[in-house]
């Protein structure tokens, strides 16, 4: 059986669980991805908004500071989900990605329209690497190469993505884990793997081998919820991290990619959706990711952020606790 599962499964082999059924992985009471059929139905649509060849962001890319201590919380957008978290003395790096593309090819694929908001060559030491799963826009394995030529972090990464990595990048420090393990980094310091509701796949036969996460980072400085990339699933995680770690000084949160909604709503939630995760979570500010950078999907290149502040407005919650940051934006997030 555990041969059949190694044969069936390139990246992972290990028992069943509530979410893996011994083959591939799932979402508890979810739903999988769109059908090949319901892909070419959008990609034929004729629906895609155009957008610019070139969107600067009206933020310079930034040199940032070697460290913040104490109980400061600095966040540095790069692009998309790529952002530097400093705090604790720590300099954490989610999702990175400094390629021009995202894609399995080099001359194809949704291309970056602004540059990142920190240059590789201006980053400062990265202690530490979340990747989230394995979709290209989120793990980039020649940044991972360069981070690990440069920095050699550690990295954390939920189950099956280390075969991937590990392949493209040898002697990488890093560890897989599942839904619910904590990991200890330093003193005070650990972080948390915790469910969201995705998927994964780097081609077309492998689908679901490896799993999807969020992450709670603990710190003396309180407590940080990255949520990776997740459809808003009835609010189902939120509630479970709210109950699990009480509230959260920070959330980071995705608000783009997710028209049409019949085909996106059930693996990325829109801005709207994550007003309401923000609250549910019990997060007291956040910040808006996975946007402005590479086109993956229908929606305007500005219309997350216009429909973010549309959503606060309407749930009475002041602009100024979540915002939609761009590249280059520095956040230094009040004490909660």
């Amino acid at each position: 059986m555990a041969a059949r599962q190694r044969a069936a499964n390139r990246y992972y082999s290990g028992p069943p669980s509530d979410h893996f059924d011994g083959t591939l992985f799932f979402n508890p009471d979810g739903q999988p991805p769109g059908r090949f059929a319901d892909l070419l139905k959008w990609q034929f649509s004729g629906k895609r908004s155009k957008w610019p060849a070139a969107n600067p962001s009206p933020f310079d890319s930034v040199e940032p500071v070697a460290h913040i201590d104490g109980d400061g919380l600095r966040l540095t957008m790069v692009g998309h989900s790529t952002l530097l978290i400093q705090t604790a003395g720590l300099n954490i790096l989610t999702d990175p990605v400094w390629s021009p593309r995202v894609s399995p090819l080099s001359f194809a694929g949704p291309k970056r329209v602004n540059a990142p908001g920190i240059a590789f060559s201006q980053l400062p030491p990265i202690d530490l690497v979340l990747v989230s799963h394995n979709h290209y826009d989120h793990l980039d394995l020649t940044t991972l190469k360069r981070l690990k030529a440069k920095h050699d972090p550690q990295v954390l990464t939920p189950l099956g993505n280390d075969a991937i990595i590990d392949a493209a990048v040898p002697g990488m420090r890093m560890t897989a884990h599942d839904w619910g393990e904590r990991i200890e980094i330093a003193k005070d310091i650990a972080v948390h793997v915790e469910p969201v509701h995705h998927w994964s796949a780097r081609g077309a036969r492998d689908r679901r081998m490896a799993l999807w996460a969020g992450f709670v980072i603990e710190t003396p400085a309180g407590k940080i919820y990255f949520a990776g990339d997740t459809g808003f699933h009835g609010g189902v995680n939120y509630r479970l991290m709210a109950e699990k770690h009480g509230g959260f000084r920070l959330a980071i949160l995705p608000i783009g990619a997710y028209e049409p909604r019949w085909f996106m709503a059930s693996q990325h939630q829109n801005p709207e959706e994550a007003v309401q995760g923000m609250q549910l979570g019990n997060a007291a500010y956040a910040a808006g990711c996975h946007w402005g950078t590479f086109q993956l999907t229908d929606e305007p290149i500005e219309e997350p952020a216009q429909k973010l502040a549309e959503a606060l407005e309407a749930h009475g919650v002041p602009q100024e606790r979540f915002r939609a940051l761009r590249p280059g934006e520095i956040w230094d997030v009040p004490e909660a």
